[in-house]
């Protein structure tokens, strides 16, 4: 991990923090990567006005209870707590039940992490009371992200008409394995965040999930069994998740060896360790 100064931290906060009062908000993604960006934030003296995390109604229990224990660290470290943002009306998995689809990304799109992620953390965002003072005075609002070293292709937008975007853990050369040091020093342990039906799990990553949550796979699997589907096969897209659950069931095994069953090889952009 670099090292960076405490003259380099003012500087960022004193451009974009108290001394200009622009708005700051960290786009929180409930795991390792975001987890470990904020503990470097408290490190650093940078403190944001706000934490962000678009739920889609899909998260692992896991993954909400980690959310509720880390929110009540950063009340403790006088950080504001974590403020849960939903799409209005319908979950993702309500959305797909509902219109006979799968998630975007089985398609080879990203649209699910626009609207259920993007979207109600926007919609906040041009509400919020400090964002529309830092827009009047011709600023703009700083969007932390929690991508690290290794995913800087991820990091492709720096700024546009309302935003500014960082990525700390970029600018501090932070990789994954930093983050999940940093989260271990701190004693926190967040989960592998993500839809536990979204369709760029790894078969092992799928065996694990019927495993430990059958209830959650069965749901899953409602949602494959459900859609209406003529160019994939399933949720993984060119394998059905039904198939790797019964082939594991009878053989004891993953079932990795077809060549035909290639897994998804483009992470959801809701992501986040």
């Amino acid at each position: 991990m670099k090292e960076t100064t405490q003259l380099d931290n003012n500087v960022i906060v004193s451009r974009f923090g108290a001394m200009t009062c622009c708005a700051s908000f960290v786009a929180y993604g409930g795991g390792v990567n975001s987890t470990a960006m904020l503990i470097g934030m408290y490190q650093h003296g940078i403190r944001p006005d706000a934490i962000l995390f678009s739920d889609t109604g899909g998260e692992r229990p896991e993954t909400y209870k980690f959310i509720s224990e880390f929110s009540d660290w950063l009340r403790w470290h006088d950080f504001p707590e974590i403020t849960i943002l939903r799409a209005p009306n319908v979950t993702l998995e309500e959305r797909c039940l509902n219109d006979k689809v799968l998630p975007a990304i089985a398609y080879g799109f990203k649209s699910c992490s626009q609207r259920f992620k993007i979207e109600p953390q926007n919609k906040f965002v041009n509400n919020w009371q400090l964002a529309k003072e830092t827009w009047a005075r011709g600023e703009k609002v700083v969007k932390y992200i929690g991508y690290d070293i290794e995913e800087t292709r991820r990091a492709k937008i720096t700024e546009d008409e309302k935003y500014i975007s960082k990525y700390p853990l970029i600018e501090w050369e932070m990789t994954r394995s930093d983050c999940e040091n940093l989260c271990r020093k701190y004693n926190l342990f967040p989960a592998k965040s993500s839809c536990f039906f979204c369709p760029s799990l790894k078969k092992g990553e799928i065996k694990q999930l019927n495993r430990e949550h059958p209830d959650l796979m069965q749901r899953a699997l409602t949602i494959e069994a459900n859609a209406e589907l003529r160019s994939i096969k399933g949720l993984g897209r060119r394998f059905a998740w039904a198939d790797v659950i019964y082939k594991d069931q009878i053989q004891g095994k993953l079932f990795a060896e077809n060549e035909c069953e290639i897994e998804i090889d483009l992470p959801c952009g809701c992501y986040d360790g």
